[in-house]
């Protein structure tokens, strides 16, 4: 189990990772470890409305690239993760997710109908546009869960909101599977030329941004 202290060290350790060494590979052992880690996390209602794309195809991460302003981030981090947003969320999505539940708790699906009743009346109160708003905010946790767990592993990553992501759907052939881009991540090792690596973090001090009530 981690320290306190080596959970300090970690967290300052980690930053927004701005050139990585491509000739530096994260394993396969880890690779699966951080897949794992996105496969865990916690979301709304355990619903899981998102999907992570791993773009490994060299070809495909150059068109990213030119969509995401130029970033070397995206070609030359070891992964590079597109996480999406699932657009059609109908009771057939609903009951998929209650069948898993009750197949993974071992219970009959009938006791589920309370909840069922409640998750879709939840679902169904919510416009198109804020359905996509809650389901983008979802993939932010898993984000949130990749990066820390990329960091407790001492490996780099860089979250990329600077990007097109009505052009990543068309690359990705996304809108076809039902999903939508919300943010990406590059995953890797920091090159010794970046200089962020090295920058203090300004963060405002603890006073500031916690409040006990």
């Amino acid at each position: 189990m981690l320290t306190v202290d080596q959970l300090h060290q970690l967290l300052h350790f980690r930053y927004a990772t701005k050139a990585f060494d491509p000739s530096k590979q994260v394993s396969t052992e880890e690779q699966n470890a951080l897949l794992e880690s996105l496969q865990l996390s916690p979301s709304s209602f355990g619903m899981q409305l998102w999907k992570f794309f791993v773009v490994e195809d060299r070809s495909v991460r150059e068109q990213l690239k030119s969509e995401s302003w130029g970033q070397g981030q995206v070609t030359d981090a070891s992964m590079y993760v597109v996480l999406a947003a699932e657009t059609n969320i109908d009771e057939a999505r609903i009951d998929k997710w209650l069948t898993q539940l009750a197949k993974v708790q071992g219970a009959p699906i009938e006791k589920l109908a309370p909840y069922k009743e409640m998750l879709s009346g939840f679902v169904n109160n919510l416009t198109p546009e804020q359905q996509l708003e809650w389901t983008k905010k979802q993939v932010y946790i898993a984000l949130g869960q990749l990066m820390t767990s990329a960091a407790l592993l001492e490996i780099d990553t860089c979250p990329l909101e600077g990007i097109n992501p009505v052009a990543y759907d068309e690359i990705l052939g996304l809108k076809e599977k039902g999903y939508t881009t919300a943010v990406a991540c590059a995953i890797g090792y920091r090159s010794a030329d970046d200089h962020h690596a090295n920058t203090p973090k300004a963060r405002f001090p603890l006073s500031e941004v916690i409040e006990t009530i």
